[in-house]
């Protein structure tokens, strides 16, 4: 199993969004490097954090799981769309998605600025400068580290229905 955090603005898709879908496509990445993230390691299992980006407070607001085989980003063969890029046909995909399911919300969000506060988190790649991958891997240990600042940690009573 691998670990992931997953970015999202919350005005286009929160994770009060996704609990209430229960499942959702991830779409809309384009970035190459990202997009090697989702066609060749994510697997069916792996877990990741939710984590609300360019908004007032960024941090990690939720667990999900990754609940699909890749498969093309539809959005981007659309004209209508905002991520369209007509050099992706459905013949032959530029970009993928995964379908990624609600697992938990956190009571509290785990802030970026709670997250620098930690050095056992260092060489996370959130924290690094510069870094404004969409999803990036996470190590065990940070995953693990991250896991204990929940509070409460996350519990099958506040698990969504599977």
């Amino acid at each position: 199993m691998k670990y992931w955090l997953m970015k999202n603005e919350p005005e286009a898709f929160s994770i009060d969004d996704l609990a209430r879908v229960k499942v959702e496509p991830w779409d809309g990445i384009r970035n190459y490097q990202v997009r090697n993230f989702i066609r060749d390691e994510m697997s069916i299992r792996d877990q990741a954090f939710f984590y609300h980006s360019s908004c007032k407070v960024p941090g990690i607001v939720g667990l999900m799981e990754i609940c699909s085989e890749a498969y093309p980003d539809h959005t981007a063969f659309d004209p209508d769309e905002f991520y369209y890029d007509p050099k992706s046909r459905p013949e032959n995909p530029v970009w993928l998605m995964r379908d990624v399911k609600f697992i938990a919300k956190l009571d509290e969000p785990i802030t970026l600025r709670e997250l620098r506060r930690h050095p056992q988190l260092e060489g996370m790649r959130v924290l690094q400068k510069g870094n404004r991958l969409s999803i990036t891997p996470v190590d065990k240990m940070h995953w693990d580290f991250i896991r204990t600042l929940m509070s409460p940690p996350v519990s099958k009573q506040t698990r969504s229905n599977d």
